[in-house]
């Protein structure tokens, strides 16, 4: 018996101006990955926050995932169970596997809390006295964690073995401070996301994006 064909939403008009970045962004490359086809039901910003979407997704956010009775929210969750339900994005070795899930942890908590920190400080409190300061800081913040993930990385093509939904996630997370060129700063890095973004379920699901980006364009939305 085949599961049913899933559906997650993503934004009508996204805030990232098709740069790939939105959260929807990482369930379509794992749906990519894995070779699942998929519908998408886009909402607008005012949809995200009324009760038909919070029943989905409590806090009225993208990406929600629907498949059959099952109903998920949260990229990272979403990810994780795309990976254990299909072959291709985790380990079968048992140890493999959980050092894989880890590094999904990891990704989305060590790394990227101080990266939408500072998305935050750049686009909610530009117009504050402090902001450049505090822009500072949270600069300081996320060369740390870069740092620290560039030493352990090394010259390995990926994580721990071959590419897996670990990378798939850190990849994710790092896209998003390559516009304020502080992965530039860590050329091991530049290169891991740059191989990431070289798959081909990362091209599909880039494209899939661009084009709802493109129609919203076309439509004045």
């Amino acid at each position: 018996m085949t599961s049913p064909r899933p559906t997650i939403t993503a934004f009508k008009a996204s805030p990232d101006r098709g740069q790939g970045l939105a959260r929807d962004m990482r369930v379509r490359w794992a749906l990519e990955e894995v070779g699942q086809p998929y519908d998408v039901r886009l909402v607008t910003f005012p949809e995200m926050k009324a009760p038909a979407h919070r029943a989905l997704h409590p806090f009225g956010q993208i990406p929600t995932y629907e498949e059959g009775d099952l109903v998920l929210f949260e990229s990272g969750g979403i990810v994780f169970h795309i990976a254990d339900t299909h072959a291709g994005l985790l380990p079968d070795e048992p140890k493999a596997r959980a050092r894989a899930i880890t590094w999904m942890f990891s990704a989305l908590s060590t790394v990227e809390q101080s990266i939408v920190e500072l998305q935050f400080v750049m686009f909610a409190e530009r117009d504050k006295s402090w902001h450049g300061e505090r822009q500072a800081m949270v600069h300081d913040r996320i060369r740390a964690r870069l740092g620290e993930l560039s030493d352990r990385l090394g010259d390995a093509d990926w994580l721990d073995g071959d590419f897996s939904a670990a990378d798939l996630m850190m990849a994710s997370v790092l896209l998003r401070v390559r516009g304020v060129g502080l992965l530039g700063e860590y050329p091991n890095l530049a290169a891991y996301v740059a191989r990431a973004e070289a798959r081909p379920a990362y091209k599909r699901a880039f494209a899939a994006q661009l084009e709802v980006f493109h129609a919203s364009q076309a439509q004045g939305a």
